[in-house]
């Protein structure tokens, strides 16, 4: 199987999309949706058959094991993603759904070649490919104001941090005078201060890209503003394409050099962590309560990366998983809720038990791996990435960690109390279509079947890991 199997199959796709959008007919067009899910599926279980290849284009293009890993994990969740919006009510969804998927598509082929971009360059290019069909996507309700507003936010910030880390690699290469990471992973042994400099710079971008603190600021904006099941796989795709980048350029061939990076990661931690939970607190939309959530989280993730070690990145990719399963989970009962009762605000959760029991269940089940309670995949999630910093020392990491998980625990169960203790404002059931049913489905399913067996999620992080030191 050639090494650039998924990528030409989704080129295939999209032309595919694009030709159906072309011939598509009448007001509602929402079908494409269906072909663009079944040819990411397809490739999903292509993905599954997938098996490391030699370098290619150079040694700039590699499909090893973390590579797969994450492919894997993006299609898994743009799968339960375009699920989720399938049915979207929306009148500008339902005329321009091909538009939608097209960029869906497009910036799903972004992430696929930063999986396994080993150069600079080539990494760069996959970053804009993956950023630019998001700002789009943000406002593509074009006559929403607020819409449009959270998008060319977006797209400021997107763009400055995509300046920031142009002007960081520009660094990088004029200290090491290659573009190849392996290249770049030698000349940091010989002490270059303008290296260093430079992929300081370039951490600065990718601080924006996954939204750590204090490059968080265009998150509960755009959250808000953009569609549910967009925001569902934008908190977590990009989120999971950004970390890999980080492993990448900071981890992948670095060896002893890798650890040097930990205290910075570690400070970015524990700045995001705390202001994320601390910002959560005192939010009533729901949205905006997951987005700041979100934000704590890349917190934890990087508590993984502040142990510079195998153990920590093995982790944080078994957080990634985790959290694709809760958090989109999370933003679909949301979506569904919203539907029925016409408001994403905390309230419009009160009574939800007593009229939809099991819908009320599947948000206790992604609230609680968010929080991190036994037994689903969230708790092991955290424990997993605690204790790899332990291991590396961090130990008062670990302690913030610790304590801000129990104030997270505060507004998730604010939530929970709504839904099981509040009575309900009107006694009708939260209707759900069959599509947005299933996607919530298969997040129950994941948090549920690897909180109760991480392991083989976990070995397989490790195998990937280990090759990076």
């Amino acid at each position: 199987m050639s090494a650039f199997t998924l990528e030409g199959g989704l080129g295939v796709l999209m032309l595919l999309v694009f030709a159906a959008t072309l011939a598509a007919r009448g007001d509602d067009r929402r079908w494409i949706g269906w072909v663009a899910t079944a040819g990411v599926a397809a490739l999903l279980g292509v993905a599954m058959f997938l098996i490391p290849v030699g370098p290619r284009l150079g040694g700039a293009f590699v499909q090893d094991g973390l590579a797969i890993f994450a492919k894997r994990l993006f299609l898994v969740a743009t799968v339960i993603g375009l699920l989720g919006g399938i049915s979207a009510p929306d009148a500008a969804f339902k005329r321009r759904a091909g538009e939608y998927h097209l960029l869906v598509l497009a910036s799903l082929l972004g992430m696929l070649v930063l999986a396994s971009a080993r150069d600079l360059i080539l990494l760069f290019v996959a970053f804009e490919l993956m950023s630019l069909p998001l700002y789009a996507l943000t406002g593509f309700r074009k006559r929403d104001g607020i819409a449009v507003e959270a998008s060319l936010k977006f797209f400021l910030v997107g763009s400055v941090s995509s300046a920031i880390m142009a002007y960081g690699l520009s660094f990088v290469y004029g200290a090491a005078g290659t573009t190849q990471l392996p290249g770049v992973a030698r000349a940091l042994a010989a002490g270059d201060a303008w290296l260093v400099l430079g992929l300081l710079a370039t951490f600065v971008g990718f601080g924006f890209k996954i939204a750590a603190f204090p490059f968080h600021m265009w998150v509960p904006d755009t959250y808000e503003a953009a569609g549910t099941p967009f925001v569902a796989w934008l908190s977590v795709a990009p989120k999971a394409a950004g970390f890999v980048g980080l492993f990448r350029v900071y981890f992948d061939g670095m060896g002893a050099e890798a650890s040097a990076w930990g205290p910075l990661a570690g400070g970015l931690a524990a700045l995001t962590i705390v202001a994320g939970n601390l910002m959560a607190l005192p939010q009533q939309n729901t949205k905006r309560l997951l987005a700041y959530s979100g934000i704590a989280h890349i917190g934890y993730m990087l508590v993984g990366i502040a142990a510079a070690s195998a153990a920590g990145t093995a982790m944080v990719l078994f957080y990634l998983v985790a959290y694709v399963f809760g958090n989109m989970g999370a933003f679909l009962v949301v979506e569904a809720v919203a539907r029925s009762e016409g408001s994403e605000h905390v309230s419009a959760f009160r009574g939800l038990a007593q009229r939809s029991p099991l819908l009320a269940l599947s948000m206790l089940l992604f609230l609680l791996s968010l929080g991190g309670i036994p037994f689903v995949a969230g708790f092991w999630a955290k424990l997993y990435v605690f204790w790899a910093a332990a291991q590396s020392g961090l130990y008062w990491l670990v302690l913030i960690g610790a304590v801000l998980t129990v104030v997270a625990l505060f507004y998730y169960l604010l939530v929970a109390k709504k839904m099981y203790i509040e009575a309900p404002v009107s006694p009708v059931r939260v209707h759900l279509e069959p599509a947005l049913a299933l996607s919530v489905i298969l997040c129950v399913l994941g948090i549920v079947v690897f909180g109760v067996y991480p392991k083989p999620i976990v070995m397989a992080a490790l195998r990937v890991a280990a090759p990076l030191f």
